[in-house]
C-alpha cells in the first residue's frame, strides 16, 4: 500500500471558496484521482499555508507527496509562501519523490533554483493546447502513453519561465516553453505539469467561474457572463447527453486526451506506478 501526503496549495480563504465553487477542497480532488487509480494508497491531507498547520516530523513514513494548484504567487514570498517552499525543500532534501501540477511546478522550480513568475505570452485559463514533447520527453516515465500532441486543462497565469540548474524539461507548447518537467534536488525527485491532469471537466468550469475577472482582464472574455457561458460548455461535456457532449467537443476541438479521464490522468498514474515500483 502506497502512504502519500497531499498538499493542497491554497490557503484558508482560496480552500473555502474551492469548497463553495466544487465541493471538495483541491486535495480532495486529488485523493479521489489516486483512489481511482491505486484504490489502497493510504493518503494524508496538509494544508502547508497555514501557520497552525500539523506537519509531519518523519517524512520517512511516506512513498511520495503531491501538491496541488493554488491562487498564491511563488513571487509575493509571503509566509503562506515561504512555508510551502520550506515543505518542498525539506521533503526533496529528505529523499522523498514529489508530484505537482500548476502550482506544484513553480514551487519545486524555485527551490532548486529556477524562476516562476507571470508568464510574458499571456495566461491558459480552460485548455493547454498542443503540448508536444521535448527530446527528453521522448520517451520518459512521466508522459508515458502520451500521443505526439495532446491538450490538456489548464488554469494559470503564472509559470516556470527558468528551469532550475540540471532540470529536464519534458515538454511544451507555443505559450510556455515548460509545461511538464523533471528535477532532482538533494536525494529526492518531482515529476510535474504545469496543466491539471488531476481536474475533471466539471472542475474546469467551475475555477473558470472562480477566475472570471482575471479572465476579462485577460481579454479572453468580454464579461463574466461570456466567461460563465463558456465554463457551462465545458462543465456540460461531462453531462448526461453523449450527443450534446460530443458536438461540444467538436466545437471546442477538445479529444480523447481531455475527454477520457484514463487518458487525462496519465502523469498521475505514472507517477504512482513509479512509486511502486520503487518499493518493490
Amino acid at each position: 500500500m502506497l502512504r502519500l501526503l497531499i498538499a493542497d496549495g491554497n490557503d484558508r480563504a482560496a480552500r473555502d471558496r474551492h469548497v463553495a465553487a466544487t465541493g471538495r477542497t483541491s486535495a480532495e480532488s486529488y485523493a479521489v484521482v489516486v483512489h481511482d487509480l491505486a484504490a489502497e494508497t493510504a493518503c494524508r491531507f496538509l494544508n502547508p499555508a497555514d501557520a497552525d498547520a500539523a506537519l509531519p516530523q518523519d517524512l520517512s513514513d511516506f512513498d511520495g507527496l503531491i501538491f496541488t494548484g493554488s491562487t498564491l504567487k511563488v513571487s509575493e514570498a509571503t509566509p503562506a509562501v515561504t512555508r510551502q517552499l520550506d515543505l518542498m525543500r525539506s521533503a526533496l532534501e529528505a529523499g522523498l519523490a514529489v508530484f505537482g501540477s500548476c502550482w506544484g511546478v513553480q514551487v519545486a522550480a524555485t527551490v532548486a533554483g529556477g524562476h516562476a513568475a507571470e508568464n510574458p505570452r499571456g495566461p491558459e485559463y480552460g485548455f493547454a493546447r498542443a503540448i508536444t514533447p521535448t527530446q527528453d520527453g521522448r520517451g520518459h516515465p512521466l508522459l508515458a502513453g502520451r500521443p505526439a500532441v495532446w491538450d490538456a486543462p489548464a488554469i494559470h497565469s503564472d509559470a516556470v519561465l527558468e528551469p532550475p540548474p540540471g532540470a529536464r524539461v519534458l515538454a511544451g507548447n507555443r505559450v510556455l516553453g515548460v509545461q511538464a518537467i523533471e528535477i532532482r534536488h538533494g536525494a529526492g525527485w518531482f515529476w510535474g505539469t504545469q496543466y491539471h491532469p488531476e481536474l475533471d471537466l466539471e472542475e474546469v468550469g467551475a475555477m473558470l467561474r472562480l477566475c472570471d475577472t482575471a479572465i476579462v482582464e485577460a481579454g479572453l472574455a468580454t464579461d463574466p457572463d461570456a466567461v460563465a457561458a463558456y465554463a457551462d460548455e465545458i462543465a456540460s461535456l461531462q453531462g448526461d447527453d453523449p450527443e450534446a457532449a460530443r458536438r461540444l467537443a467538436w466545437r471546442h476541438g477538445l479529444g480523447p486526451e481531455v475527454l477520457e479521464a484514463p487518458l487525462r490522468r496519465r502523469e498521475i498514474g505514472n507517477f504512482l506506478a513509479q512509486l511502486s515500483t520503487d518499493r518493490a
